[in-house]
């Protein structure tokens, strides 16, 4: 807990303490997440304001946007079309716009409180407002255009392991953003069942799981017919994100 009070001290009020530093110190005491009382993180360079209370960015999803972002770089055609699915706070979209300049995304969420986030978080970043749009979707349920890159991080966590979930995480952060249904993969099935559609030829899709759901995808990719895909590993040696390729139609 102390840490945690100097960084608060330190990154909200610049070492200088008053009356809502105490108050927010309380807050730190209840259990609140550290980057809710602090009201931003950051993320790949990139400033995420959490004052809508999203989903709080997490390091493992740092870790892939950064290979997304490198394999976005290496695209031929420009500029490249992206689709950020389940987009939360924004902070995947948000830093792939940030550090590749010939990008336009869509930003796509279920929860009104997320689409005020995304905006705030464009405008904090500099995100030049031809090159993104804030899209209210279940889903697909919105979605009428074909991307070269979709990404998504979608709850994915069985509500059979809540009672193995950080206390403050549960508290604190938004249900509809962390459980995926009593196996986790409710979201992840409906996700894959559509996103071939959605993609162009030669596009590609990242997607963020739990660590113990590999075998269950993979039986999900076979089952709607994704036949090129490939499973990686995080900062910590856990599965945690596949990368599917859709494969060229010859006209």
């Amino acid at each position: 807990m102390e840490k945690e009070i100097n960084w608060l001290l330190k990154d909200k009020y610049f070492g200088e303490p008053n009356k809502k530093f105490y108050k927010d110190v309380e807050r730190l005491k209840a259990g609140e997440p550290l980057d809710y009382v602090i009201g931003f993180t950051e993320f790949l360079g990139c400033k995420i304001d959490l004052s809508k209370k999203p989903l709080i960015p997490r390091q493992e999803t740092e870790f892939w946007v950064e290979g997304l972002i490198a394999n976005i770089r290496q695209h031929k055609s420009k500029p490249v079309r992206c689709l950020d699915l389940f987009s939360g706070s924004g902070c995947i979209g948000i830093a792939v716009l940030k550090n590749v300049p010939f990008l336009l995304c869509d930003m796509a969420d279920n929860q009104e409180n997320c689409l005020k986030q995304i905006k705030i978080n464009c405008k904090i970043n500099g995100i030049d407002n031809k090159k993104y749009r804030i899209i209210k979707s279940n889903i697909f349920s919105n979605i009428n255009k074909k991307y070269d890159y979709i990404f998504s991080n979608p709850p994915y966590i069985p509500t059979t392991r809540k009672n193995k979930i950080q206390k403050s995480v549960i508290d604190f952060e938004p249900s509809t953003a962390l459980f995926g249904g009593s196996d986790g993969l409710f979201f992840i099935k409906k996700f894959l069942k559509d996103a071939k559609k959605y993609l162009n030829n030669n596009g590609k899709i990242f997607m963020e799981f739990d660590c113990t759901q590999k075998r269950e995808i993979e039986k999900i990719l076979k089952q709607y017919k994704y036949s090129n895909y490939e499973f990686h590993k995080d900062q910590y040696n856990r599965w945690r994100w596949v990368e599917i390729r859709s494969l060229l139609v010859s006209h």
